[in-house]
């Protein structure tokens, strides 16, 4: 097993990208932990923000995705004011296979994997991408997230007013705090949409498979055809 760390602290951004799957979970301390049990490497290192990073990831002969971050506001999106000092630095771990990565609560996370997602406790932001399948439960704030195969989020909160969100199989979706949104819905069964509250946000969801919103609010449906897909009441805590 190989492993590396680094010291973290709060709220800070963590760039992680991974051939096959990995796992991101929140602890208690200010160090970020990574561990892989293969073979294919992996590498720490702290960056400037001004850099630009490259995420790809090649199953076979396939490019699973290939993206270009560019310089972009970071502290912004972990929650700093454009008039607060913030660091430019940012935590960037790459695995060429599958592994584990355990982050301080707080930090705000951008993750990348060939194959499959899983992240646990965290206070901060996230967004995934997965080649596979998709696993967010108990995540502060959700940002992006697309999924080749099956989806479940599990978030209190959402970053934007017109958001979409993308699974190649089924999809569980739950966002605590959502009580004012205009739903679209594209799955197996076809289009619906819906309304909660004065549907002050617009969430659009597509997948392969089915959908199951999950919420504890009232949902209207809407015309044309006043139709309701999969809803799930959410399970009191």
């Amino acid at each position: 097993m190989t492993q590396r760390s680094i010291l973290a602290g709060a709220n800070q951004i963590i760039i992680i990208k991974v051939g096959a799957s990995v796992t991101v979970r929140g602890h208690d301390g200010d160090m970020m932990i990574a561990e892989t049990r293969g073979r294919w490497g992996l590498s720490v290192e702290r960056r400037s923000e001004a850099q630009i990073a490259r995420a790809r990831a090649v199953v076979g002969e396939y490019v699973l995705f290939d993206v270009r971050l560019k310089k972009t506001p970071l502290h912004l999106e972990a929650g700093k004011g454009v008039g607060e000092k913030a660091t430019d630095e940012i935590i960037e771990v790459q695995m060429g296979g599958g592994g584990e990565v355990r982050v301080p609560f707080s930090s705000n996370l951008k993750i990348y994997a060939g194959k499959e997602i899983v992240v646990q406790g965290i206070k901060g932001q996230v967004s995934a991408y997965s080649g596979a399948k998709m696993d967010l439960q108990d995540v502060y704030c959700l940002k992006n997230a697309s999924a080749g195969g099956a989806m479940s989020i599990d978030c209190q909160t959402l970053l934007g007013t017109t958001v979409e969100f993308t699974a190649g199989s089924d999809m569980r979706f739950h966002i605590a705090d959502l009580t004012s949104v205009r739903l679209r819905v594209k799955d197996i069964g076809g289009y619906w949409e819906a309304r909660i509250g004065d549907g002050v946000k617009s969430v659009y969801l597509k997948a392969g498979g089915d959908v199951t919103f999950v919420t504890d609010q009232k949902v209207e449906p809407l015309p044309p055809n006043y139709i309701l897909g999969i809803i799930e009441r959410a399970t009191p805590i």
